[in-house]
């Protein structure tokens, strides 16, 4: 969904005008409230709110399983190296440093 300029208040309107605003919005509007001329809140129905969060939920699952083949990626290509090793460098370099 788009917004339009008529879906961007000020925060004074949506004080005065929150019982409307609510119901524009549960029926599928979305409105970006402004404090001192700046975007502040917006405010979107309940169930889009969730729908967002499941999508963002899903976006970092996807990520760590990109994160994961590329992990299986360098094993398969023989690019490891033992943990305790790694650590041992990391630590005699910060020390040198």
């Amino acid at each position: 969904m788009t917004i339009s300029a008529a879906d961007i208040l000020p925060l004074s309107y949506a004080r005065a005008n929150f019982s409307e605003l609510a119901e524009e919005v549960k029926a599928g509007a979305e409105k970006i409230i402004t404090k001192n001329g700046e975007s502040y809140i917006a405010l979107i129905d309940a169930r889009r709110l969730d729908y967002y969060h499941q999508l963002e939920r899903e976006r970092i699952h996807l990520l760590l399983i990109d994160e994961a083949g590329k992990g299986l990626d360098d094993i398969a290509a023989g690019r490891v190296q033992d943990a305790r090793a790694a650590i041992q460098t990391i630590k005699r370099r910060r020390t040198a440093a």
